[in-house]
């Protein structure tokens, strides 16, 4: 497993591989090189959602409580708040319409997919979660929604195409107030 993880404002690159006898575990801060460490599984343990394992001759029991990105983890008496991204998180981030992922004036692809169908067009006026559009991601369709109240402006996509993580999908303007 891969994914992405912020700390105290330092990016991390993570690698989590099983092996018969041990759990090889890569983390790559930001700018830095990577570093191995192997857990055997002799020395971990899962238990009602805490996991112990013994490192470097150290014990360690770790609670990990998430939600959406957002990660709080507490071990030996500290707590730290972890963001994780990895390819599911992104996309559901991105079908949420939270800022950054999707919200604002263009609704964003989250992570790489090919567009199914496009439900708008140019100057259609759409209403908060009214449908967009089908793209399929991790071998699912997913219809993704307006995230508030918008003219759309212009369509970027059509069915068919493939698009990368990170492209602008629709842009849309503000609808204008009614009085």
């Amino acid at each position: 497993m891969q994914f992405e993880a912020e700390s105290n404002g330092i990016k991390y690159e993570v690698s989590v591989l099983e092996g018969r006898k041990a759990w090889r575990v890569s983390l790559k801060p930001e700018g830095e090189d990577w570093r191995h460490y192997e857990i055997p599984k002799t020395d971990y343990q899962f238990v009602d959602q805490t996991i112990s394992f013994i490192f470097k001759d150290t014990s360690y029991l770790v609670d990990a409580i998430g939600e959406g990105t957002n990660y709080d983890i507490y071990t030996r008496g500290t707590h730290r708040t972890v963001e994780i991204y990895n390819e599911e998180n992104l996309l559901h981030e991105s079908l949420k319409g939270k800022a950054g992922f999707g919200g604002g004036l263009n609704l964003n692809s989250g992570m790489p997919g090919k567009i199914v169908k496009v439900m708008v067009e140019p100057g259609q006026a759409v209403a908060a979660d009214e449908p967009l559009l089908i793209m399929e991601a991790m071998k699912m369709e997913n219809e993704m929604r307006a995230s508030a109240e918008a003219i759309v402006e212009t369509v970027h996509v059509q069915a068919g195409d493939n698009v990368e993580a990170g492209a602008t999908l629709i842009s849309f303007k503000k609808a204008e107030s009614k009085k």
